[in-house]
């Protein structure tokens, strides 16, 4: 019997499904990554027109729509101040695709990828499928990623460091400052920063910054997705720009992997882009306020946890045997390490649930706490 590659023989089902598995129907699900409103109305119609007019029928180019790589040029120029070609921009099925065809253009076997640890669960399986080497760096105390951690950690064999803010699974936001030494490190070490940019929008204090706006070289490219920025994670539709000669060698990536993106999904994100913007600001302080909801709750519980400044998830320090507290009483939660080795004695936790049952969830996770601290 023909074997299986050793690429995939390294990675295995994320822990976060092995989590959602073991719980029951009725559980308070604290562990989903997407926010709970309705993709904008116009961004919906613009599907169903396109549909229904025939449009969406076939195949788009492979870098997608024209009028949705426009607008996504347009969306950099508006919210960083950049100039991007529209030539210079891939439509993906959403960031996933994206951050696979970014490393797959650019990692040769054995060459290194240094990524945050705890981060997304992406950055180490796709390393390892471009048959690269993940390198992980170890967080702050306020869950930020260090640039001198980074460049501490670039060597010879490195081709490229992932950064991630707002973050997941911290809600962590760099701070300008860290931004630009990200962008000067891609500069002097001549090393590709792969900026992942999908929380840009939910940032609670201070703003959003991208090393795109910063880099004096090509070294950089943006991932980015209308699945957080307009709620749109089930029309898989995201995006990653870069320099010319860095989005034609991912092309040809995306060309052979996905052929184009989703058409019904490029009509409906060209609209989400273009259109009113109302569900940006909603959504924002919809989840400041939950953000607020959980960290006083947690505090009354007596769960450290470093304040989270964006994305809707928050990373507290729990005894051992919490997430399993949790489960039992009807609380998805997603274990610390599920993120990496740098999130063990802790847990990611989603506050994308409506404020009525984030409290009640509150309640039960202080009980949770509460009974693996007598266990330990």
């Amino acid at each position: 019997m023909t074997g299986f590659s050793s690429r995939v023989e390294r990675i295995s089902i994320s822990g976060i499904r092995e989590v959602f598995e073991a719980a029951g129907d009725d559980a308070i699900n604290l562990g989903l990554g997407q926010p709970d409103f309705p993709t904008p109305d116009h961004a919906r119609q613009a599907a169903v027109d396109a549909i229904q007019s025939g449009k969406a029928d076939g195949y788009t180019p492979n870098k997608g729509l024209p009028e949705l790589r426009a607008a996504i040029a347009a969306k950099h120029d508006r919210d960083q101040g950049i100039t991007v070609d529209p030539d210079d921009v891939i439509a993906t099925s959403g960031a996933s695709e994206a951050l696979h065809i970014a490393l797959e253009a650019h990692v040769d076997p054995g060459q290194e990828v240094i990524i945050p640890d705890p981060g997304f669960v992406s950055y180490d399986a796709l390393t390892t499928l471009a048959d690269g080497e993940s390198v992980p760096v170890d967080l702050r105390e306020d869950l930020t990623l260090d640039p001198a951690a980074v460049e501490d950690a670039i060597t010879d064999d490195t081709a490229a460091f992932i950064i991630n803010s707002p973050a997941n699974p911290t809600g962590a936001v760099a701070s300008e400052a860290d931004i630009r030494a990200f962008a000067r490190i891609a500069d002097e070490h001549d090393v590709l920063c792969v900026s992942d940019e999908v929380y840009e929008y939910t940032v609670f204090e201070g703003e959003h910054h991208s090393p795109i706006e910063y880099a004096d070289s090509d070294n950089v490219v943006v991932v980015n997705s209308c699945s957080k920025l307009y709620s749109m994670t089930g029309w898989r539709l995201g995006w990653v720009i870069g320099a010319s000669e860095r989005v034609d060698r991912m092309v040809r990536v995306h060309q052979y992997a996905q052929a184009c993106a989703s058409a019904p999904a490029q009509f409906a994100a060209e609209a989400a882009l273009s259109g009113p913007q109302g569900i940006v600001d909603e959504m924002t302080d919809s989840f400041r306020r939950r953000r607020d909801i959980l960290r006083d709750g947690l505090a009354d519980h007596g769960i450290e946890c470093a304040t989270p400044h964006g994305a809707f998830y928050a990373m507290p320090e729990v005894p051992e045997g919490f997430v399993d507290e949790c489960i039992s009483r009807g609380v998805i939660v997603v274990p610390g390490e599920a993120f990496g080795e740098g999130g063990e004695g802790m847990a990611r936790i989603s506050y994308a649930t409506d404020e009525e049952t984030l409290r009640e969830a509150i309640e039960i996770m202080g009980e949770a706490a509460e009974a693996a601290r007598l266990d330990e």
